[in-house]
């Protein structure tokens, strides 16, 4: 490696952490983020005239969100055949943990990159959603961003008009603070243990929903559930058939939202046994209106286990209530 090389490769690496977040927005998955981000070093490294590069930082951001088009083209063909509902890749972090090295675990501390706003930004075409995001997150000019999607100024102008449009009319729940976090999430715990669904259906929103994301390879709900009604007798029936093993796992952060990390367990005489998963949730107005449940593997892969003291904990760490336990199976 020449001396000019090792310059461009310093000078890549102070701008990487930025990239990562930039990709993961844009393609909510951190193996397409990581790709995308190699791709533009890849990029970067047969520029002939690195020196004539102005602005670095905003030639990486245009590059790696040209990349990223590119991806979320062919997600779009390859979410047709995805079975079940489609949630993107969590970043998991220790709950009061200081921000650690993984570039994204800073970045998922933004109100933008959390669960909610991510399914927004989904439902987005690839176009729209590379202008928002480019122009609006990082203030990338749109005659750069036009290049980026092969089209017109005003096209580009166009496309971040109506996400911006389609963002405002999906209205994605705003961040709660952690402590509100953990009082409902903790309150919604122990409804579920009392067995009464009048105590659940307290802490649900009239618009609640279940997502669960099992990629066909792990067990969850099978299809978008809502309404609190049907999410309260899920919860419920889930508990009867696995007692105090329904929510009890490590807390965790889930792109800067409080979660639950639940362990693999298997089958025995008194559970039902319940496969790895992340599940977090959203609020709004003091109410559950979305919860995540991310059990398929391949979203998991880079998520340690935590340290397990064998007693399940709720998500302020308390030890979880054990109550009888039945066979009954849940409805769906």
């Amino acid at each position: 490696m020449t001396v000019t090389d090792e310059a461009m490769a310093r000078d890549f690496q102070a701008h990487r952490d930025h990239l990562m977040g930039v990709a993961y927005r844009l393609t909510g998955t951190r193996a397409d983020a990581e790709d995308a981000v190699q791709e533009t070093w890849l990029r970067l490294s047969t520029v002939e005239e690195p020196g004539a590069i102005r602005n670095l930082r905003a030639w990486l951001t245009t590059v790696v969100g040209r990349v990223c088009l590119d991806r979320l083209r062919s997600a779009t063909a390859r979410r047709e055949s995805y079975v079940g509902p489609w949630l993107p890749e969590p970043v998991v972090t220790p709950l009061g943990s200081p921000v650690g090295e993984d570039p994204l675990d800073a970045a998922v501390r933004d109100d933008g990159l959390r669960i909610a706003a991510l399914l927004v930004l989904d439902h987005l075409t690839p176009e729209q959603r590379v202008a928002f995001v480019l122009h609006d997150a990082f203030d990338v000019p749109f005659a750069d961003i036009a290049g980026t999607l092969g089209c017109t100024e005003a096209t580009a102008r166009q496309h971040a008009t109506r996400a911006r449009r389609a963002m405002a009319k999906a209205d994605p729940p705003a961040r709660a603070t952690l402590d509100e976090q953990r009082a409902v999430v903790e309150r919604f715990v122990a409804a579920i243990a009392s067995g009464d669904i009048s105590r659940v259906l307290s802490l649900l929103h009239p618009n609640t929903v279940l997502i669960g994301d099992g990629g066909g390879k792990a067990r969850t709900a099978r299809h978008l559930m809502v309404g609190p009604d049907k999410v309260a007798r899920f919860f419920l029936g889930l508990y009867r058939l696995h007692g105090f093993l329904t929510l009890a796992g490590q807390p965790v952060l889930v792109n800067g939202d409080l979660g639950v990390l639940l362990t693999e367990i298997p089958a025995g005489p008194h559970n039902g046994g319940r496969d790895r998963r992340i599940t977090t949730f959203a609020l709004r107005d003091g109410l559950i209106t979305a919860i995540y449940d991310i059990v398929n593997p391949d979203k998991l892969t880079t998520i340690p286990d935590q340290p397990d003291d064998s007693t399940p904990t709720t998500p302020n760490g308390n030890p979880a209530e054990q109550p009888h336990q039945s066979h009954d199976q849940p409805g769906d």
